[in-house]
């Protein structure tokens, strides 16, 4: 076996792994860089091999991180076979063709300003066209569990990882000779949240090859961080503004729709509030989830079997159309406005920022991950103003960030996954440099040889 590096390496976005096992060329994962200008360039570069030579892709998830390139690969030469689990396939639709229109009118908007200016503007990354291409790769699906061969004497398995819906961590096996064997962790999820099950630990193997985003700290509780979030909700509608909550359409939006479900049902908040899912991509997700239980945890289970629906609350519209979603920013107050994306690099909340990030009433509530270069990282870590739309906005509403929301695993849980595995080998990905080296400071004294690979670097294994 032999595995290189292509992206997520020292980083939190762009994963993309490649193994060579049995004459095979198998990419796990084909994620988009996502952050400043300098990351749209290195999603248009080279993958660091041919395309066309890759026999196989396994998905772990439907992140953009994860398969966000997958269009391109495919307009470059791949026309192998996609393998995932059907959950993450059908979420991985969505992503892509949302994905594809933002490519498209980023595009636009480029050549409007290169004609301007007498210069030639830059080609989309990729379109609908191609993205529905890359839906048409999509092959065998994988059942948490069940083994499927890749090759003869070579075995891959998916796992369920906690992290969103139908996310895996997959091992991959040779079944003969050695028996040698390597897992990609995927991204894990955090322990006890609702909806999902918890991450399984897969059988042990020689080589792990695991994400880091959170390995040099822990996450807030969870019960103090519902309590802050009514709480923020709260505060603001006092003062009469609106709660503006930058959304990951998957997982994170439907869990925030389940906690303020629970918040409605034990009083905590008004009965009749007044939520607007903002996100045609997150409300497409919503009814995704609703079509797999297989995925559920025993609580979330009970309750569709009771025929109770965990995201349904008595004032919440769902807004799919460009002109509802203007029309959101006439609210003065007295609403919570979910809007992707999470990050705040695109999308319909960067509109419902600049419309709230200068009024005092309103708030910024944070439920998630913010990397480096981002808009969201800015706010959070303090900025006073910020360029939304060509305009300068002050920041003057409050700011919340709540991390115990978070769907990635913490460095307690990391340590626990790892340490059930006992690898020879464990590669760390998918984390910032920091965080990777406290962890690889952690997991040293138990016998276990780690790499933290730059982007380009090969392992023989």
């Amino acid at each position: 076996m032999k595995l290189s590096f292509h992206g997520a390496n020292r980083d939190v976005t762009g994963s993309c792994h490649l193994l060579h096992a049995k004459g095979l060329r198998i990419l796990i994962d084909c994620g988009l860089y996502q952050g400043g200008r300098e990351l749209d360039e290195e999603n248009a570069e080279d993958f660091g091999f041919d395309p066309a030579s890759i026999d196989i892709l396994l998905l772990t998830h439907a992140h953009l991180d994860h398969c966000g390139r997958i269009p391109l690969l495919v307009k470059r030469g791949f026309t192998g076979e996609i393998i995932t689990t059907a959950a993450t396939r059908e979420l991985t639709r969505v992503v892509l063709l949302d994905a594809a229109h933002l490519q498209e009118e980023e595009a636009e908007r480029h050549s409007r300003q290169a004609h301007r200016h007498g210069r030639r503007p830059p080609p989309a990354l990729y379109g609908t066209l191609d993205a529905l291409n890359a839906l048409d790769q999509f092959g065998r699906t994988a059942n948490y569990g069940e083994t499927i061969e890749l090759a003869p004497e070579l075995t891959a398995t998916f796992y369920d990882a906690g992290h969103i819906l139908g996310s895996a961590s997959i091992r991959i096996e040779e079944t003969t000779g050695k028996r040698r064997s390597i897992i990609f962790s995927g991204d894990l999820g955090n322990k006890g949240r609702p909806i999902l099950r918890d991450p399984q630990v897969p059988p042990k193997a020689d080589v792990v090859v695991m994400e880091t985003t959170y390995g040099d700290r822990a996450h807030k509780a969870l019960a103090p961080s519902i309590d802050e979030f009514y709480d923020a909700i709260t505060e603001t509608f006092a003062r009469g503004g609106n709660v503006i909550v930058p959304t990951f359409a998957l997982e994170r939006a439907q869990e925030i729709l389940y906690y303020l479900r629970e918040g409605i049902e034990a009083g905590r908040l008004p009965k009749n509030l007044p939520v607007f899912l903002d996100s045609p991509m997150a409300i497409s997700a919503t009814e995704i989830f609703r079509r797999h239980p297989e995925c559920y945890d025993a609580e979330a289970c009970d309750l569709f079997n009771n025929g109770k629906d965990p995201f349904a609350l008595p004032a919440l519209r769902f807004v799919r159309e460009t002109a509802d979603s203007i029309a959101l920013n006439r609210l003065v107050g007295g609403a919570v406005i979910m809007a992707g994306s999470g990050m705040c690099t695109g999308g319909r909340v960067r509109h419902h920022l600049r419309h709230n990030l200068w009024r005092k009433e309103s708030s910024v509530v944070f439920v998630g991950f913010a990397a480096p270069g981002t808009l969201a990282r800015v706010l959070i870590d303090g900025a006073k103003r910020v360029k939304l739309f060509g305009e300068q906005i002050p920041v003057r509403a409050k700011l919340y960030t709540i991390n115990g929301f978070s769907a990635h695993a913490d460095q307690a849980e990391l340590l626990d996954w790892h340490g059930a595995l006992k690898p020879e080998r464990t590669v760390l990905v998918h984390g910032e440099e920091k965080a990777m080296r406290t962890f690889a400071d952690l997991i040293a004294a138990r016998k276990t040889k780690v790499s933290m690979p730059k982007k380009g670097d090969e392992l023989s294994l």
